[in-house]
């Protein structure tokens, strides 16, 4: 079978420290342009993977290049017009996280993608952590019984440094659709539907006016299930906190590191069958969500994360935003 041609455009951090590298390495994939408004940086990177062509445009891009898929890793307010762009010239997108600043443009998105018949990705990598696709495995075998409370937060520093990350406008918000998404994405996930009935959140904007910096809330499911999370940049901790616990009416089960509990009458044994390292986590999620979508173009495995199920992620995110403006909860 041919190998997948593939470019990529926006060439920022994420792109050099993951999308590039794990390309790059895939015998199945051909790295065919690049496309970088910053000519400066086009140039640089450029210069390190010499068989791929150059674009600042990528209009002219598509227009020039005989491609299959387009990953995009650009600002979020640039996403929209790309992908459907991308979209509409009959090609298959993988989307970095989130797939746009709202609602509306996510579904114009996913619009594109059906009416193309198209495969539009979004890449919620906790999704791919090894640990959490064994958690999924777990719940999925029942070893957990009925899933009815999530707990989870990430207290982290920001992803970006870029001015960009801090303006409403082209970011959609702060650590609520930065961390916030990945989390609850993974949530739902785990929980296995979309049935979501409302939310409650209260977010604070202790260091930056246009966007929050931390935001507490929950989520609730139907029926009878719910989901609590804390997202932050700046709340204190000794270290980079990431927790996920997942509650079940025959265990329980937590990430970071993946460990399963089996309740027997009142009592929680410990059944983990092996430790679970936490290193290298982030690149793996990354390296496992890219070869996924490669993947899924070639047939060989039913496309995940798509944009189908972002549009529902988008409408939870709105109702949190709404909820923490109007501070009260709001239905979904």
């Amino acid at each position: 079978m041919d190998k997948t041609k593939v470019a990529i455009v926006g060439l920022g951090s994420i792109a050099q420290l993951v999308h590039l590298p794990v390309i790059t390495k895939l015998n199945n994939v051909e790295l065919k342009a690049v496309c970088e408004v910053n000519k400066n940086r086009l140039k640089t990177i450029g210069e390190k993977i010499p068989p791929a062509k150059r674009y600042t445009d990528y209009r002219e891009m598509i227009a020039q290049e005989e491609l299959d898929a387009v990953i995009i890793t650009t600002p979020t307010d640039t996403h929209k017009q790309i992908a459907v762009d991308c979209l509409n010239a009959g090609l298959d997108l993988l989307i970095e996280k989130p797939i746009a600043v709202n609602f509306k443009e996510a579904q114009e998105i996913d619009r594109a993608a059906k009416k193309n018949k198209k495969l539009a990705m979004v890449g919620m990598n906790l999704r791919f952590r090894p640990d959490s696709m064994l958690m999924k495995s777990i719940i999925n075998s029942g070893e957990l019984g009925d899933i009815f409370y999530i707990k989870c937060g990430w207290l982290r520093k920001k992803s970006s440094a870029q001015k960009w990350f801090m303006d409403k406008k082209k970011s959609g918000g702060g650590v609520v659709i930065d961390l916030g998404i990945l989390l609850l994405d993974l949530a739902v996930w785990m929980f296995g539907e979309d049935k979501i009935e409302s939310s409650a959140v209260h977010k604070f904007n202790t260091k930056y006016q246009d966007v929050e910096d931390s935001a507490v809330g929950i989520v609730r499911l139907d029926p009878e299930k719910a989901i609590s999370f804390e997202v932050s940049w700046e709340l204190y901790s000794d270290t980079d906190s990431f927790n996920f616990i997942i509650h079940g009416t025959k265990g329980a089960a937590q990430l970071n590191p993946l460990k399963v509990f089996r309740k027997i009458e009142s009592t929680y044994f410990d059944y983990s069958l092996s430790k679970s390292s936490v290193s290298n986590l982030y690149r793996k999620s990354y390296e496992n969500e890219i070869k996924h979508f490669i993947a899924s173009l070639r047939g060989e495995v039913p496309p995940v994360s798509t944009s189908e199920e972002a549009v529902v992620r988008m409408k939870l995110l709105d109702t949190i935003y709404k909820s923490a403006d109007m501070k009260k909860e709001i239905k979904f």
